[in-house]
């Protein structure tokens, strides 16, 4: 790690309480919720893909199942929005291990394009069972409460402020337990599967079972993510588990630094906030946004945080 555990979650935490000061209007709270939201999601893809080395281009597909919790459980259980977070937590841990058992003896782009077929399947259910779903249009989703009970307590906040802290916090919690992963046993181990999977198990770690352990945290964290983000717009549709979403969290990962958790952070908050700043291009957003990733994995191919931290320790 770049630097201790504490550190950087205080680091992190000073960060997401400062922010708001720099805020010009309530549309940057939005934004700021948005990125947590992102970065959450990044930060579970670290634990598969930077420390495990296991590819997944479908990662999306949980965080469209824990975002239809949010908005199925509710509406057709009645269960309350937060017991819905921890369905969608339990299934996608499920599905998980019930899909990751087969496709992780696959290696390389195989891999990524079996974790591929699950994202689509779960978009293909999500857009043709319109009785349940709402098809491509999407459904509405249940409110949390919270702030209605914050109100009823004479503390009353926008919805944008509201979901910057929630989603703050939540990113806060997600990071700790990541970091706190990395530096145990089961952290070293993965690190050390990364490294060689025939080294690894000649050294007595079960290589399927900790490959398979690594998806199954991974996909809570989307899963996760994707309930945050549905309670947070209020509304849904099958685009959240999407392929297009699934290339935006690897890419937002590999931009920062695939295996570092700020470093990944760091990424969600470029890749989120890059169109924003760009929309004065108009049409050539897209042309610039290609042009500075491009330009970053020629330079920086370890990603931002760990080259730049590379660079400055090799200085005198």
């Amino acid at each position: 790690m770049l630097t201790s555990k504490w550190v950087q979650l205080a680091v992190l935490a000073v960060l997401i309480a400062a922010l708001p000061l720099l805020f010009p209007s309530g549309y940057y709270y939005r934004i700021g919720a948005l990125i947590f939201v992102n970065a959450l999601a990044v930060t579970g893809l670290v634990i598969l893909v930077g420390w495990a080395g296991q590819i997944s281009l479908g990662h999306a597909g949980f965080a469209g199942i824990g975002a239809y919790a949010c908005a199925l459980a509710p509406e057709h259980l009645g269960l309350h929005p937060v017991v819905a977070i921890v369905l969608g937590m339990v299934i996608s841990a499920g599905l998980a291990a019930l899909i990751g058992k087969p496709i992780l003896r696959l290696k390389g782009y195989y891999l990524g394009v079996a974790t591929l077929g699950f994202g689509i399947l779960v978009t293909m259910v999500l857009t043709n069972e319109r009785i349940w779903t709402g098809g491509p249009d999407g459904m509405s989703v249940a409110k949390l409460g919270l702030r209605e009970l914050l109100r009823d307590m004479g503390v009353r906040v926008s919805g944008g402020v509201f979901w910057y802290w929630v989603c703050g916090i939540v990113l806060l919690i997600g990071a700790w337990l990541a970091l706190n992963l990395y530096n145990s046993a089961t952290g070293r181990a993965l690190r050390a599967l990364h490294g060689s999977e025939v080294a690894a198990s000649t050294i007595g770690i079960d290589v399927p079972r900790l490959k398979l352990q690594a998806f199954v945290i991974s996909a809570v964290y989307a899963s996760v993510a994707g309930s945050f983000l549905a309670l947070q717009n209020g509304f849904i549709t099958p685009d959240v588990a999407g392929f297009m979403h699934s290339i935006e969290i690897v890419t937002m990962a590999v931009l920062g630094g695939v295996g570092s958790v700020v470093g990944a952070i760091l990424g969600a908050v470029i890749l989120t906030l890059l169109p924003q700043v760009l929309t004065v291009f108009a049409e050539y957003e897209q042309l610039v946004l290609g042009a500075v990733m491009i330009l970053v994995m020629i330079f920086l191919p370890r990603g931002l945080l760990p080259s730049i931290a590379a660079r400055l320790k090799r200085k005198p």
